[in-house]
């Protein structure tokens, strides 16, 4: 668990962290609904990446590249993929 991750986790939704290698955590954000074509078993996605030792965090690439280094103030709990908005997108937030 990381003590400053500021996120709540959805409803149906909770978060695990995984030692993805010797210097980041893997943040996976893990759906408990049902689904058909998985037996009912859990899906899981990749959240974000976090550094314990810089104490920053990174969006994914995918489950297992590490992108830029992002604000945690401009995540979401879904993802920690920054949204490119375009200007009329963003007068609406």
């Amino acid at each position: 668990m990381i003590p400053e991750f500021p996120h709540k986790a959805p409803k149906n939704y909770s978060y695990s962290f995984e030692k993805h290698n010797t210097r980041l955590i893997r943040i996976d954000l893990i759906c408990h609904r049902q689904f058909d074509y998985n037996l009912g078993a859990s899906t899981k996605t990749v959240w974000g990446f976090y550094s314990p030792k810089r104490r920053e965090y990174y969006a994914p690439v995918n489950y297992k590249t590490v992108g830029s280094k992002v604000d945690i103030d401009n995540t979401r709990p879904w993802t920690a993929m920054q949204v490119k908005q375009t200007p009329l997108e963003a007068a609406f937030n």
